[in-house]
């Protein structure tokens, strides 16, 4: 098949589709940040809208709310994730530790063990009996962030699961922003005060 009439851009259009581009691969970051303003032109004439966040180093496609009197409403193309409980949880502690990281400066790219997340996950269960399944059932958020692209496996111990390690992606701070952090924080203290009570 010839490629005459195929963008110089399709590439980067086409990873982006499959969710953030990171600074970290460096060749479609290279040619995104070239490429900027023609893939915002042309994602804004399918309604979509190119994110580049050059800070935190990451870029991504949002496709924003239609507008009630839009002449022709635009099929969703990206599904909204309802994530469980424990998984916002988990979001919120992940985006947390973030925070922390960053404020100590200890470079760009947060990891952590299994161990160290649920570590920091059981602080908010009160005491089970069977603290076993509690750890297991703690992998379930793991798994649900893992799939939408918030945690990604670096390392993975056979022997040891709790010794597989993850980097925390920067695309979390966009998806749980200072306001909606707060928002959910005092969501899950209401769900918390109401299930001790």
């Amino acid at each position: 098949m010839a490629d005459n009439n195929i963008s110089p851009f399709a590439h980067v259009f086409l990873k982006l589709m499959q969710g953030p581009v990171y600074e970290e691969d460096k060749a479609y970051w290279k040619d995104l940040l070239g490429w900027q303003t023609e893939l915002s032109k042309y994602l804004q004439q399918v309604g979509l809208q190119l994110i580049v966040n050059e800070s935190d180093g990451f870029a991504r496609i949002i496709q924003p709310d239609a507008e009630e009197n839009a002449d022709r409403q635009l099929p969703r193309l990206m599904r909204k994730t309802r994530l469980s409980y424990e998984a916002t949880l988990l979001c919120i502690v992940l985006r947390e530790a973030l925070d922390e990281f960053d404020v100590k400066g200890n470079g760009t790219r947060l990891f952590m063990t299994q161990k160290e997340v649920k570590e920091r996950l059981t602080l908010f269960f009160r005491e089970r009996n069977n603290k076993s399944k509690l750890l297991k059932d703690l992998n379930k958020p793991i798994i649900s962030l893992l799939n939408i692209g918030i945690l990604k496996a670096i390392r993975e111990d056979a022997a040891n699961k709790e010794l597989h390690q993850y980097e925390v992606k920067r695309v979390i701070k966009a998806l749980v922003n200072n306001e909606k952090l707060e928002e959910i924080k005092s969501k899950l203290k209401l769900h918390v005060n109401a299930v001790q009570q």
